[in-house]
């Protein structure tokens, strides 16, 4: 008995010290460590950045001519150049608000999301619609409410977006949303990218993404698959990107958020990282992300900021960071203002470097190649840590082509993957390849302009 009473002490004092290890661990992890390995961005690849953000205000503005939001010297939107708007009432609710924008200055069309709206029920029905695994697509997750909401945009806008595609062949094709609209606008991607032949087989190049404060609305594998079309840009502590909880707990937060981001914290220290990235259905920020750091641990005020970037498969923004600006760094307005700071440095550094137009030209072609092997390299790693259907990439340099294709309508944003061609019977392979005709004899099946 009094060994016993003996013991209990002892364990209250180990208990105690895991805690407090625990709450130093937590209490020390900043938004640097997270990208502290990354490579930093170039102004080429950064620069769609601050204007893409104000362009996603311009949804918020009630008359485009005069706008409310748009920051002194920014990054000016011609009224004349507006193609399309639609508002909640457009929408139905389906989907948020969103604008049609052709930039003939930076050879775009661009289709941007506005953000989430507190007093709007129908982006509570979008975000609540998330059942984790209820929603398949491609051989991995998505967030189910998002995807619906990407099908609704693609199904009213196809014909238009198909028109601005051939009638501008040199100009590329830009989603892009801020918060709940990054989500929709991540997810519009890979329904583009599933589904080419509806804009005129559109060559995948040409599509793009950049997520703004991204919610994690896609498994692991797809986040690293189409991270070479998608792109996320998160400015430093902010807390939707690295809160890998459903989205309807994040509507519990907004009324108790410190107490949800300390139980998120406690939650997943207990999670070994080898069960998180073998969990199927666990969502992440997704594609190639972008990280503005901006302050420094144990430093007050704001530096100048720091755009680390990276395709990780570990450490993709996985841990909360406890920080008082958490729900500050997610507001579209202050990522705009620090976008254009870090690239107003970035550009202002290469002009001191002078560096030639063709030399410029040059490195733009070494970056493209260095993203593609930065692309493949995640891939492996992601084999490597058993990260399920994740797949090496095509040699032909395209990363869908000859995998998983979804079916159904783009209408009901269906996303069940079929079989990968490499693990398929030759049974199986007859019969995808091959129909019978009436008097029994096989005939090869014509294909869709998506699958030539």
């Amino acid at each position: 008995m009094s060994l016993f009473l003996c013991g209990v002490p002892i364990l209250e004092c180990v208990y105690c010290l895991a805690c407090a290890r625990w709450a130093w661990k937590r209490c020390l992890h900043t938004a640097g460590h997270d990208s502290e390995n990354w490579g930093l961005a170039s102004a080429e690849e950064f620069e769609p950045v601050p204007r893409l953000c104000r362009l996603i205000l311009s949804v918020y503005e009630e008359d485009i001519r005069h706008p409310l939001w748009a920051p002194p010297g920014g990054y000016r939107i011609d009224p004349n150049w507006l193609i399309g708007r639609k508002t909640y009432e457009d929408t139905q609710g389906q989907a948020p608000p969103y604008v049609i924008y052709l930039d003939h200055e930076n050879s775009d069309i661009v289709l941007a999301v506005r953000g989430f709206n507190l007093a709007r029920e129908s982006d509570y029905a979008v975000m609540l619609d998330n059942r984790l695994g209820q929603r398949k697509f491609d051989g991995g997750y998505v967030h189910n409410g998002l995807l619906k909401a990407a099908g609704f945009v693609l199904d009213q806008e196809c014909g238009l977006l198909k028109e601005l595609v051939e009638k501008y062949p040199n100009y590329t094709l830009t989603f892009t949303g801020h918060s709940l609209g990054s989500g929709v606008a991540a997810l519009l991607t890979l329904l583009v990218a599933q589904n080419r032949d509806r804009l005129g087989n559109i060559d995948r190049k040409r599509i793009r993404c950049f997520a703004i404060a991204p919610a994690r609305c896609m498994s692991l594998n797809l986040a690293v698959r189409y991270a070479d079309v998608i792109n996320s840009v998160v400015l430093q502590d902010d807390f939707l990107p690295r809160t890998a909880t459903p989205l309807e707990d994040i509507f519990k937060s907004f009324f108790c958020l410190p107490c949800i981001l300390c139980l998120r914290c406690m939650r997943d220290t207990c999670i070994p990282d080898e069960m998180m990235f073998r969990d199927p259905r666990r969502l992440y920020a997704p594609g190639r992300l972008y990280h503005i750091v901006e302050r420094k641990p144990f430093k007050l005020g704001r530096y100048p900021p720091v755009v680390r970037t990276a395709v990780p498969v570990d450490g993709r923004f996985e841990h909360i960071v406890l920080s008082c600006n958490a729900t500050a760094d997610h507001a579209i307005i202050w990522i705009e203002r620090e976008a254009q700071r870090a690239l107003d440095l970035m550009m202002e550094k290469e002009k001191t470097m002078e560096i030639p137009a063709k030399q410029r030209m040059k490195r733009q072609e070494t970056l493209q190649r260095e993203h593609s092997e930065e692309h493949k390299a995640a891939l492996r790693r992601a084999i490597t840590l058993a990260v399920p259907h994740a797949y090496s990439p095509s040699p032909y340099g395209t990363f869908e082509d000859n995998d998983n294709e979804t079916s159904g309508s783009v209408g009901e944003a269906s996303g069940e993957s079929s079989k990968k061609s490499h693990g398929e019977s030759w049974d199986e392979l007859i019969e995808r390849l091959f129909d019978k005709d009436e008097s029994g004899h096989m005939v090869l099946k014509k294909s869709s302009p998506s699958n030539r």
